[in-house]
């Protein structure tokens, strides 16, 4: 070798001067010796430990190429290569690469160095591509791909190139074990150690709803010197919060969007009551509460219950909830040491399941409430309940906290003319209601599945007596409770469903924390946060008694912010804001607030004010309503940040302040539904109402008598109100004749006075769609072209038709 060269030798990396030194001599070795050593050389990862080994296999689906740019050149070392060899035959390399990717030694190799099929093709695709579209490559690679273009050497000799090109897009592959680690949720225990320093005593007060379970829980939390009530509603908290204040046993209020202090000085009071995700675990108490225990199933929420399980610092832990968690909180128990003490209740009212369905609501007597599963259900029935000369009340999911408790005070005020409720299953726990009998609309709901997926199925035997457990309740003016279903058909089906025993809660959940992903983005620092959820539930390790909860609204939301630049922690938090992803404005106000928070300006007041026009009217029809609704779920949400983020939401107090004026506003609202409803029906006029959309509540209906009133034949009274009342009364899967006939019993024996006048009073029929009715009949009959005259016409024409086309 000329002494010129090594200069340039001195520069390159051992493993390549080695090669020139030796003239490829790397070649000339057996064939296995060079698979032998290029896996020894790269497949430490894969051999680090046995806990890769009996892991399972991580979804390769989800891991997302690091994209690597050719090199162009420019850099002195880049050329040693072409200098040392000469420079490469990009069509000789092609072949060749193309030759290494078939060899099944390689795709085995590379299987044993966590490269299955899809992740081999994947780093392949860019190992060429990187290769091909490089102006220069590395010296020590330049120079093997020169041997191997000379016959000098293998292409085997590429593997380890090919390998750390993998780790490079794939950089999980390197710390694929450590990963594991971090996503390993097998011992949940042993992530609150300051719980796991003290024996505490668990008890569980078993039984249905309204048997006292809750009071005597409640009763032990008072009398402590200390404690915690931990709730799945904010309604529950602020129940317990006021008991407890009353009773002269100072506690603090603490939600996701408030905290409220017994003492005047903002002291911390010995007792708290909180919705649960808001629960200390470092916090010592005597007494901690913990209701609903059953809901540490729940596909979204079910962590909330199982941190506070095991991880709150209190002496006693009193768990509250149905029966069918028992055994599995027994088995949680058993994990950290602890004995649990069961309690069990009985109703304190009796509660019967009728032999009849109502059938009809001219059926409707004082303390009824009749439980619908949408939001259009509730539309459609109060309407046809004030219809009939009826006040009721109205509550559904997504009211404010203080417009529920309103209509709820209005429902239970005895000198109110307010005798009938129409409600969603938002009822089945936060409310005190005075219910005589529980009519299920319906008893099909749809729900979302551990998967994420949307489904339409019964009611399960936990929600059906949840809900009618709500009637007879103890202490009201009604001794017993009542249960019945609307349709006749839907009562044997519920009896089956009441009758059925609650199936074993089997599994608590568990959500990755921000801790964990923090780690997980140390070792993959080009990840998206939606990819570093799925990359940790992919791997994560769950024993028989856990499940990691759905995070389908967490990814969401992490799409939806993913262009704008935070941080890692405040991204984690602004994905985990509570709100619902079905309401475009909220989404969009989350996308302008982390917008306005990464530029690290403040969202003031006026800012907030200008961006919801705030001061807002009472709304003229459902559609304002609705978005008055949306509007409070804004100001929830800044509430909620202002709590984390202290300095980018300075004006809590003011926000709070419009906040309660915004209910006030949507009370009003809420109690003139039915006049809403009306409104919206009217101003849909035939020549505009198909721009309403069909997620509208009784746009069909109005659609329904429109296109009937363009038709001949629907011009009659009985085709008319068939049509009206078919799309006016929502319809369950798999309905079935009988309740089609009872439904047009009901037409007929529906209001008083004549149909027109019933139909524009229900909203249902407009002015302008009478007259449009009115002249068509007109027409029609100073044509002689109705009933049987109208037939011997069409048969006329017809006869005409097949004269002329003769």
């Amino acid at each position: 070798m000329s002494r010129c060269a090594w200069p340039l030798l001195r520069r390159l990396p051992a493993r390549a001067g080695l090669a020139l030194r030796h003239g490829g001599a790397a070649a000339a070795a057996p064939h296995r010796a060079r698979l032998a050593a290029a896996a020894a050389s790269s497949s430490s990862s894969a051999s680090s430990g046995d806990g890769g080994a009996s892991a399972r296999a991580p979804d390769t689906s989800l891991f997302v190429p690091v994209p690597l740019k050719p090199g162009l050149g420019g850099a002195a070392e880049e050329d040693v290569g072409a200098e040392l060899t000469r420079p490469l035959d990009k069509g000789e390399v092609l072949k060749n690469l193309n030759k290494f990717y078939k060899r099944k030694e390689i795709q085995r190799l590379g299987a044993e160095n966590g490269l299955d099929a899809r992740l081999f093709h994947q780093a392949f695709i860019s190992f060429r591509k990187y290769i091909m579209e490089s102006s220069s490559v590395s010296a020590d690679l330049h120079i093997i791909l020169n041997d191997i273009c000379c016959g000098a050497g293998h292409v085997d000799d590429l593997f380890p190139f090919f390998l750390r090109h993998a780790k490079q897009i794939f950089p999980m592959l390197d710390c694929m074990d450590d990963l594991r680690k971090i996503s390993d949720l097998r011992l949940p225990p042993n992530w609150y150690p300051d719980a796991r320093a003290i024996q505490r005593k668990i008890i569980f007060h078993a039984g249905p709803t309204n048997s006292g379970k809750t009071y005597h829980a409640i009763q032990r939390f008072l009398s402590a010197k200390s404690g915690i009530y931990c709730g799945p509603l904010k309604l529950l908290a602020h129940e317990i919060f006021q008991k407890s204040n009353d009773a002269n046993v100072p506690c603090d209020l603490v939600t996701g969007e408030e905290r409220v202090f017994a003492n005047e000085d903002s002291r911390q009071a010995p007792h708290v009551a909180c919705t649960i995700e808001m629960c200390s675990t470092n916090t010592p108490y005597e007494v901690a509460v913990i209701d609903e225990i059953q809901m540490i199933r729940d596909p979204a929420r079910g962590w909330a219950w199982t941190r506070a399980l095991l991880g709150l610092c209190a002496e006693e832990i009193h768990v509250c909830g149905e029966p069918a968690a028992i055994d599995l909180v027994t088995e949680l128990m058993y994990t950290t040491g602890e004995e649990v003490e069961v309690r069990n209740y009985e109703r304190l009212t009796p509660l019967t399941v009728l032999d009849y369905a109502l059938e009809s609501l001219d059926n409707l007597q004082p303390g009824d409430c009749i439980v619908c599963f949408s939001k259009n259900d509730i539309y459609s029935v109060s309407r046809q309940i004030e219809a009939r000369g009826l006040e009721c009340a109205v509550i559904y999911g997504s009211l404010p906290p203080g417009t529920k408790l309103e209509q709820a005070k209005k429902f239970n005020d005895p000198d109110d003319p307010c005798k009938i409720l129409v409600a969603t299953d938002a009822i089945g726990m936060g409310l005190n209601l005075c219910i005589r009998r529980i009519i299920f609309n319906s008893i099909v709901k749809p729900t979302v599945n551990e998967k994420g997926e949307k489904e339409i199925d019964s009611i399960t035997t936990s929600q059906a007596l949840q809900i009618a457990g709500r009637a007879g309740r103890f202490g009201s003016s009604f001794k017993q409770g009542e249960v019945t279903t609307m349709h006749r058909d839907d009562l044997v089906q519920l009896k089956e469903i009441l009758s059925d025993a609650v199936p074993p809660v089997k599994a608590a959940g568990l959500h990755p924390t921000p801790e964990q992903i923090e780690m997980f983005a140390y070792h993959l620092p080009d990840a998206t946060l939606s990819n570093l959820i799925d990359i940790f539930v992919s791997l994560s390790q769950v024993d028989g008694m856990y499940f990691v909860c759905n995070i389908d609204d967490f990814k969401f939301l992490a799409d939806m912010i993913q262009h704008i630049p935070l941080n890692l922690r405040s991204r984690y938090v602004f994905c985990t804001a509570p709100l619902n992803r079905k309401e475009p404005f909220v989404c969009t106000t989350l996308l302008k607030f982390a917008r306005q928070f990464s530029r690290n300006e403040p969202l003031t007041f006026d800012w907030l004010c200008r961006h919801t026009k705030w001061p807002l009217a009472a709304p003229k029809n459902i559609k304002e309503l609705v978005h008055l609704e949306a509007v409070h779920d804004v100001f929830d949400l800044y509430l909620w940040l202002s709590y984390r983020f202290v300095d980018m939401f300075p004006d809590a107090v003011l926000v709070r302040d419009i906040q309660k004026k915004l209910d006030d506003i949507i009370q009003i609202g809420v109690c003139n539904i039915t006049k809403l409803i009306r409104a919206s029906q009217s101003a849909a006029a035939p020549g505009t109402a198909e721009a309403v959309s069909e997620d509208f509540p009784l746009s069909r209906t109005q659609k329904d008598a429109r296109v009937a009133s363009d038709h001949h034949g629907a011009a009659s009274t009985e085709a008319l109100s068939i049509a009206v009342e078919a799309a006016g009364l929502r319809r369950a899967k798999n309905s079935r004749p009988s309740r089609l006939g009872s439904r047009q019993e009901d037409v007929k024996s529906y209001g008083h006075g004549s149909l027109a006048n019933r139909l524009l009073r229900e909203g249902l029929l407009t002015q302008e769609m009478l007259r449009q009715l009115e002249s068509e009949w007109q027409d029609q009959h100073r044509n002689g072209r109705y009933g049987l005259g109208s037939k011997r016409d069409d048969q006329h024409s017809s006869k005409e038709t097949r004269k002329k086309r003769k």
